[in-house]
């Protein structure tokens, strides 16, 4: 019988993993809002673009073409974009503390910066001709 922790890690799933992890952060900062317009405001914003990556990049990951997953992939970097920008906004209206955020933002930059690397390599090999 083989058990979960016996298959061997697909590719990107440690990304995943992160992505997953990112988005319970997320939600934890949401619940922690405070129950103002803004707060609500945030929130509900926050909610939609800091949950989207993972299953968005899964979907990628399960791409028909390079071009699919290419598409799918821009889409999880332009959603951590948002979140961050959101992350940064939750900061400038004091509604909390920077300290208790700033690993979260940290890990958001962390994730863009692996998202966009992946879309350069991905883009750069979907243009090169085939060897036969």
């Amino acid at each position: 019988m083989q058990f979960e922790s016996d298959k061997p890690a697909r590719k990107g799933s440690d990304i995943e993993d992160r992505l997953l992890e990112f988005a319970v952060r997320v939600g934890k900062v949401i619940d922690a809002l405070p129950d103002t317009r803004l707060g609500r405001h945030i929130a509900g914003q926050l909610v939609r673009s800091g949950t989207s990556p993972a299953p968005n990049y899964a979907e990628a990951c399960a791409a028909e073409s390079k071009k699919d997953f290419i598409h799918k992939l821009a889409i999880v970097l332009k959603e951590l974009r948002e979140s961050s920008v959101w992350i940064r906004m939750i900061v400038r209206s004091e509604l909390i503390v920077e300290q208790r955020l700033e690993s979260l933002r940290d890990e958001c930059e962390q994730l863009c910066k692996v998202i966009a690397k992946s879309l350069v390599t991905a883009k750069t090999s979907s243009t090169r001709p085939e060897k036969n």
